[in-house]
């Protein structure tokens, strides 16, 4: 996909104003059939007719508490659906589907590369997934690759530990199709959490982002950065702040008496791509204890 869509003929002409061309939240009008026609297929309907998996339709239908009248199949429930529910059908069918998906099963795989290039095309705000399971939120490219190597770098990296699973869960969290901003956040701080830990506390088992704050402020010049310092300047500042924007930034993260604050979605999503550079930063040892 390119990050500047194609501009319309009549516009490159100047025959007409630039018109709005998404990315379109929900599903816009010029979506609906084609999506349809999509579930119609994965059901066993349509023009292309399979065997439907009840088994399978029954279990999204119970999984998204869809009734079924004694009068219909739970696929033909789910071909009833309309607008945003028919993301949600769509999204529920790619987790059942993802294991053959990821195995390269013909079928499978067509169906959801012909899915993905749909909502590319179609201008949607989300795509299908990396790991092929679910819809999550279009995002920039760059800013999408630079986490998701962020995430295949620190994979097998004992010392950061389980800061790759972390990062993962926290970024489904924040732009998956259904996001959950204080999931997201919490995990993004794990994620932190794991990957410093060998760095700034490892003889503490009960290490928090909070205590490896501590030990920076107060011992500065135990650790050291890349980055070019200039001289009588603390080389490690530039990293404390980050890490302490992402750690006060939590707003959930205690019961008060007058009411936790969760996490907008637009900080939590903000906290994902902070703590996932990092992360980056602890893994590559772009910031390490001094020799």
């Amino acid at each position: 996909m390119t990050a500047v869509p194609r501009r319309r003929f009549t516009v490159r002409a100047g025959l007409a104003a630039a018109v709005e061309d998404g990315p379109y939240e929900g599903v816009p009008g010029h979506l609906r059939r084609p999506l349809r026609a999509w579930l119609e297929a994965q059901l066993g309907r349509g023009e292309i007719r399979y065997h439907p998996d009840q088994a399978m339709a029954l279990r999204v239908c119970l999984r998204l508490r869809m009734e079924v009248s004694p009068s219909e199949t739970a696929a033909d429930r789910l071909l009833r659906v309309e607008d945003d529910e028919l993301l949600d059908v769509v999204d529920e069918l790619l987790a059942h589907r993802a294991d053959k998906a990821r195995s390269h099963d013909l079928e499978a795989s067509s169906a959801v590369i012909a899915l993905n290039l749909m909502l590319s095309e179609g201008g949607s705000a989300y795509r299908v997934g990396d790991d092929l399971d679910c819809l999550e939120t279009r995002i920039m490219p760059a800013a999408d690759k630079a986490v998701k190597q962020t995430i295949s770098d620190t994979a097998g990296l004992s010392a950061t530990g389980s800061a790759a699973a972390h990062l993962t869960s926290a970024w489904k969290a924040a732009y998956g199709r259904h996001p959950d901003p204080v999931r997201a956040y919490s995990e993004a701080i794990k994620a932190v959490e794991s990957a410093a830990h060998a760095t700034i506390e490892p003889n503490n088992t009960k290490a928090t982002l909070g205590t490896m704050l501590r030990v920076m402020r107060n011992s500065p010049s135990r650790f050291t950065t890349v980055l070019p310092t200039p001289v009588g300047q603390d080389p490690i500042a530039h990293v404390i702040a980050m890490m302490r924007a992402l750690w006060e930034g939590q707003t959930s993260r205690h019961g008060t008496r007058d009411g936790t604050v969760a996490e907008t979605l637009e900080a939590a999503r903000a906290g994902v791509h902070l703590a996932a550079t990092l992360v980056q930063w602890f893994a590559s040892a772009a910031v390490a204890r001094t020799p």
